[in-house]
């Protein structure tokens, strides 16, 4: 059986957490053995990470470099693909991680005023080219959103509303340069609604009808942002 791997992005807030364990108990009721991960934080190095990308060195400064941040999202990412997630895809299981290369491309290239092609090309080396084979983008005013959260900021949450806006504005873009892989749902609709979505389009992808490809490679993904290129 062929490994299925799946991502879920937005900004904070959006319901990922709750779309991650439906979508898990759907796909174990349907036979699927299914590893459900996050960024950061999906590896014991990735927890350490985690620790310092949200809440910065003890007795240091608050603010992490822009560079240096980028090096820690990436390094947390090539020991995840490495330990977790392409042995998992290797073994015929599906993945789902709690944020991936999306997340960096939004929160670093469109909050932080990095230039996407250094994310991507830095998440790509460390990653061996890989990409999910389907994107869940739950979308939703970071303002509603924000409102949701229910327990104290981290360093990105409280990073505010501007940094929140554009954050946002670059999981559209990215979702409008990659169709073929990204979904886009609407999260501010309930629970059940959005969950019937994923549902559904999840269903198709099963069966072939939505693609049949376990992960994308670095080169057609580089593609297919080609192609949106062109056609915008």
């Amino acid at each position: 059986m062929t490994g299925l791997f799946i991502s879920f992005e937005g900004v904070d807030g959006v319901g990922k957490t709750t779309q991650v364990e439906r979508l898990r108990a759907y796909l174990e009721s349907r036979g699927r053995i299914v590893v459900t991960t996050r960024e950061p934080g999906g590896t014991a190095l990735g927890r350490a990470i985690r620790r310092l990308l949200l809440h910065g060195v003890d007795d240091g400064p608050a603010d992490i470099a822009p560079r240096a941040e980028a090096l820690l999202f990436a390094a947390d990412r090539a020991q995840h693909v490495a330990e977790t997630i392409r042995p998992a895809l290797e073994r015929g299981e599906v993945v789902i991680t709690d944020r991936y290369l999306d997340s960096s491309l939004a929160y670093q290239a469109g909050g932080r005023e990095l230039t996407s092609d250094e994310i991507r090309n830095l998440s790509m080396w460390g990653t061996n080219g890989l990409l999910p084979a389907r994107t869940y983008l739950l979308d939703m005013d970071p303002a509603m959103s924000h409102s949701r959260l229910t327990h104290a900021e981290d360093r990105m949450e409280s990073a505010g509303d501007e940094f929140q806006r554009r954050t946002r504005e670059a999981f559209l873009a990215l979702a409008a340069a990659e169709p073929e892989r990204f979904r886009v749902i609407d999260a501010s609709r309930s629970i059940d609604e959005v969950w019937e979505s994923i549902r559904s389009d999840m269903d198709g992808l099963l069966s072939g009808d939505a693609g049949e490809r376990a992960a994308v490679d670095v080169d057609r993904a580089e593609g297919s942002r080609e192609s949106a290129g062109e056609s915008a």
